[in-house]
């Protein structure tokens, strides 16, 4: 982008409160294009996990300027489970209620989300165990201690292709690139559908021209075949998408997983 604007772009990491501190200091600066904010599925999360947090209400402080890439997360499992594909794990599970436990990079995370998407869907009970992280979780999980999880594709990939692990499926519509024989969750349960976006969003009120500078930007950064390929090697398909598309994907997700959040219970303090 900075190529593109051919100005300095600064990348200033704001941590805390699961990307809410980020996402507020963005909303509330000065909608001159100046500032801008790289956010993920968690801007669509933290309305329901964090209800005190700002912004409450995201896209009403935030306009999308668009989607940079989406990515899905392997379901996983302990290599000594005896089961040799998704429906055996869920009727594994089925079979041992409330015994077994998934583990996830977090409260509230995609990937802990996710599973309690699956759970539902799939009918059964499971423990979750919160990790700091995803390489702590899958520790434990090579360990036994927990017996499944959702991993991002570049931490799945190695465990899964080294016989550590046992795939068992993808928790987007379509197959990974990275791990292409482990079929989609979708072709066991019709419908589900789990993806980690990031996308970048202005303050709400920036000129539109600015927008459609800033836009031309991201497009050519997001189209150039040497970042894409990098992207590829981590299982991740890095492509622009325009900021209706953002607007899609948030409408999509605002209601999913807010009710996923109420049905389960789920807070971000555990």
């Amino acid at each position: 982008m900075a190529r593109d604007l051919g100005r300095p772009v600064v990348m200033e990491n704001r941590p805390g409160a699961g990307t809410a501190v980020a996402n507020a200091a963005v909303a509330r600066a000065a909608p001159d294009g100046y500032t801008l904010l790289m956010s993920t599925t968690s801007l669509a999360i933290n309305p329901a996990l964090q209800p005190t947090l700002e912004p409450k209400e995201p896209l009403k402080v935030l306009t999308p300027i668009g989607m940079v890439f989406r990515t899905g997360f392997v379901l996983h499992c302990n290599k000594d489970l005896p089961v040799t594909d998704l429906a055996s794990f869920i009727a594994y599970v089925k079979g041992r209620p409330g015994q077994l436990a998934n583990g996830s990079s977090g409260v509230g995370a995609v990937n802990h989300l996710g599973f309690e998407l699956f759970k539902k869907m799939a009918g059964i009970d499971m423990t979750h165990v919160p990790y700091r992280g995803g390489v702590p979780a899958l520790t434990d999980m090579l360990g036994g201690r927990i017996a499944a999880m959702f991993s991002a594709t570049f931490e799945a990939a190695p465990p899964v292709q080294d016989g550590r692990t046992r795939g068992l499926a993808f928790s987007m519509r379509t197959r990974t690139s990275v791990l292409p024989s482990v079929p989609p969750v979708a072709n066991t349960l019709p419908g589900f559908d789990v993806t980690f976006w990031e996308a970048m969003f202005a303050p709400a009120g920036t000129p539109d021209r600015v927008m459609a500078r800033l836009a031309r930007a991201l497009k050519a950064a997001a189209d150039d075949p040497q970042l894409k390929a990098r992207f590829a090697e981590t299982g991740t398909e890095l492509g622009f998408e325009d900021a209706a598309s953002v607007r899609r994907q948030f409408d999509e997700d605002l209601p999913r997983w807010g009710a996923i959040i109420r049905e389960r219970g789920i807070t971000a303090e555990g």
